[in-house]
């Protein structure tokens, strides 16, 4: 037979057992879930916060759904040990996971199923988030993270403040993650101050209504001491929350000053420290392809299907070159990852637009550019990345044959009246448009003046320099690559007997952008494809044009192409040269890296002897750190340096390994003293390097050299070159071969210095921050 326990206070009387407490089932569960819906309510919030950046409001969405899902299973679960909530939970974060990358990939129309939708995600996720435009679109990769630090927070929230009753103990989880999301955002949307007001309003409320862990009554802790006991923990408990009210104030009052201080700062945009999608080294400069294709006319390398919007020729951009430095023009786009819908720019005032719907497959097009009708406005089929400035598209994962995707784009019809009046813009909000390298043949900026002259208007001046190009100049498919300053001035200057005066659209796009820069006229080069219409895109079908930047107009482009009936004119008939210009007579051979670089700067002088220090512990404490500091910063350049050289040597497809050891050879003559000149073409700077060596070994015959080949710099030359006429024809091999040499005389014109300067060319900072 059972006996009930007997109270010890009277041995006669058995112990009650605890009650609920007045009330049902109804009332215990309201007075039950202030708690979890404040901790439901506060990760949610985190959700609405991050939703601001966000296209719509289904990631707000999901985010609410984790919250719900987390915080109520583990109510449901508050009777389980604790060790089986965990995998239950994981089980649901799984379940609804999949459930979100379904509707987010549903809502962004991305192709595949959902096995690769997730693997995508998971992979991506981060960097993605990071990198992608504002406002972001609900992808998978997107949501994902978002879903699960929710999930995730609701689960430990949850255990922390229902199971163990530590309530402000369980709010850490929301406001780590309410944190996170308000750094997201960063400075890409305004203040979060009503979101913020209602996150701590609820959770006062939910500390200060009253709430049973479990659901039961909570019981006196005093209950069943004697007087002087229960009077003695009161006390205790009382003097504990008096301690904690005085910590929360002395801290509140620390705090605000320096909370306050920041309210009107600039936050810190988490996005600068992770690196955008990049271009690879075939798409920097793809002005260098267009001879290439010009040799091989027939090769197809897209297919193209209009779907709506008017037929006929619409032009197909694919890069947009805005830098030049008197080499090269290169893509100076940054690239955000981008959803399906990109973000719209009104059109300039007085342009008409209309919708373009192409659907477009990649046949043998190469590389990460993307080409579109400018101004795209919707891609679906594959996932892309955008610059708004250029309104231009790359696929990061890069272009595969097959690929099919379709463009919305809003096509912009100038007013051609409001363009003679139009003026250009000037300043620093046209710098880089406007820069003009140093180094420019004096030949160039004559014909500049010539043709400016007698046109004051910046659309005069343009559509001269278009005429001048379409009547002196010959189209001619074989005409070699280039379009540094010599091979630009042998271009307009050349015998026409010797090859001169002809080439490509690569040569008469650049000679008008050079020339135009020179006459005043923001300029850029656009890259891209001119098909007379439906069906396949061929490389005959590629060219590239000049652009000139206007005033309330945008960027206009011109045809200095000539007329397909019409016979070139003698560049002799308009303009002559000055006596002392001798027009060039050999074709330059193309470069494709900049080899100029700025004067080194002088070395900063030691510092002023400090002195005043008589005591020796002190002046040798000071001796000693000064050197372990030199010695710290001396072993830093040398790993950097050695970094470098492995990055440019071991990393990249074979064509930017070929030009990084091409940046060896280059820095090694500047590191010896003979810098290499930015108008010298590649077998130039081979016969240098050949000579700054011998003669480096003549003033210093004692020592032993490194053996090292005539011929090796001439052979580098070569696989430069060779990268500048084809760059996706260069090998594994050759890019080794290239590194060798390389670094084979770099080590031979360095064995060839003194002592001295052999210890200094290892740590010399100059390779870390010259100009490329």
């Amino acid at each position: 037979m059972v006996t009930a326990p007997r109270n010890p206070a009277d041995p006669h009387r058995p112990v009650e057992p605890p009650t609920a407490g007045p009330g049902g089932p109804v009332t215990r569960a309201l007075r039950a879930l202030p708690v979890p819906l404040a901790l439901i309510t506060m990760i949610a919030l985190a959700g609405v916060v991050l939703g601001r950046v966000y296209a719509d409001s289904l990631l707000t969405r999901l985010v609410l759904g984790a919250a719900i899902g987390s915080v109520l299973l583990s109510v449901a679960a508050r009777r389980l040990p604790s060790w089986a909530v965990a995998p239950l939970s994981v089980a649901g974060l799984t379940g609804w996971a999949l459930l979100s990358l379904r509707l987010a990939a549903g809502h962004a129309a991305l192709p595949g199923g959902l096995a690769d939708v997730t693997a995508d995600a998971a992979r991506n996720a981060i960097p993605r988030l990071l990198t992608a435009m504002i406002p972001v679109e609900p992808a998978p990769d997107t949501v994902l993270l978002p879903v699960v630090a929710a999930w995730l927070a609701g689960l430990a929230a949850a255990e922390v403040a229902l199971r163990t009753g530590r309530v402000l103990l369980g709010y850490l989880p929301p406001v780590l993650l309410y944190a996170g999301a308000v750094y997201v955002v960063g400075p890409n949307a305004g203040p979060a101050i009503a979101p913020t007001v209602v996150f701590a309003a609820v959770a006062v409320a939910g500390l200060a209504m009253p709430s049973h862990r479990d659901g039961l009554a909570s019981i006196d802790p005093t209950a069943g001491l004697t007087p002087a006991v229960r009077a003695a923990v009161r006390l205790r408990l009382l003097a504990a929350s008096a301690a904690g009210v005085a910590v929360v104030v002395a801290l509140a009052a620390l705090l605000a000053p320096l909370v306050a201080a920041r309210v009107d700062e600039r936050p810190v945009d988490p996005r600068r420290y992770v690196e955008p999608p990049q271009l690879e080294s075939l798409d920097e400069n793809p002005l260098v392809r267009i001879s290439g294709w010009a040799l091989n006319p027939e090769q197809q390398l897209l297919e193209v299907r209009t779907e709506a919007g008017p037929g006929g020729q619409a032009r197909l951009r694919l890069a947009v070159l805005s830098d030049y430095d008197g080499v090269t023009w290169r893509v100076g786009a940054t690239y955000r990852n981008a959803g399906r819908i990109l973000p719209a720019t009104e059109p300039a005032s007085g342009t008409a637009t209309d919708t373009v719907r192409q659907q477009i497959t990649v046949a043998d097009l190469t590389g990460r550019l993307l080409p579109a009708v400018p101004t795209p406005r919707e891609v679906t089929g594959a996932r892309v990345a955008y610059d708004p400035a250029t309104a231009t598209l790359i696929r990061p994962e890069g272009l595969t044959p097959g690929l099919r995707y379709t463009v919305t784009s809003a096509r912009e019809h100038l007013d051609a009246d409001l363009l003679a009046t139009a003026n250009v813009p000037a300043g620093a909000p046209a710098a880089r448009v406007l820069r003009v390298p140093d180094g420019a043949p004096e030949q160039l900026r004559r014909l500049a003046t010539q043709l400016a002259e007698s046109n004051s208007a910046p659309y005069a001046r343009a559509t001269a320099i278009q005429d001048f190009l379409a009547e002196h100049y010959r189209v001619t498919a074989d005409a070699p690559s280039g379009h540094a300053y010599p091979n630009l001035a042998f271009f307009l200057f050349g015998p026409r007997d010797g090859g001169g005066q002809r080439g490509t659209s690569e040569q008469f796009s650049a000679a008008f952008a050079v020339l135009g820069r020179l006459a005043g006229l923001p300029t850029r080069v656009v890259v891209g494809f001119a098909p007379s219409g439906d069906g396949p895109v061929r490389a005959a079908d590629a060219s590239a044009w000049p652009e000139v930047l206007f005033d309330g107009v945008g960027w206009v482009p011109f045809d200095p192409m000539p007329r397909p009936d019409q016979e070139a004119r003698p560049v002799e008939e308009d303009f002559r040269p000055a006596p002392d210009d001798t027009p060039p007579s050999q074709v330059p051979e193309p470069t494709v890296e900049p080899t100029a670089t700025p004067p080194a700067e002088a070395a900063p002088g030691p510092h002023a002897d400090r002195g005043g220090l008589n005591r020796p512990v002190l002046v040798g404490g000071g001796s000693g750190t000064l050197v372990l500091l030199v010695g710290l910063a001396l072993l830093t350049l040398a790993m950097l340096r050695r970094n470098l050289t492995r990055a440019r040597l071991g990393r990249g497809d074979p064509g930017r390994r070929i030009a990084g050891a091409w940046r060896e050879l280059t820095d090694a003559l500047r590191l010896a003293g003979r810098p290499v000149g930015g108008d010298l073409a590649a077998a130039e700077v081979a016969e240098q390097a050949r000579r700054t060596l011998a003669e480096a070994r003549a003033a210093r015959p004692g020592p032993p050299h490194v053996d090292l080949p005539d011929g090796e710099p001439d052979e580098l030359a070569g696989l430069l070159n060779q990268v500048a006429f084809a760059p996706h024809t260069a090998t594994p091999a050759q890019a080794d071969r290239a590194a060798e040499l390389a670094d084979r005389y770099a080590a031979a014109l360095r064995a060839a210095r003194p002592w001295w300067r052999r210890l200094l060319w290892t740590v010399h900072p100059g390779p870390l921050r010259w100009r490329r």
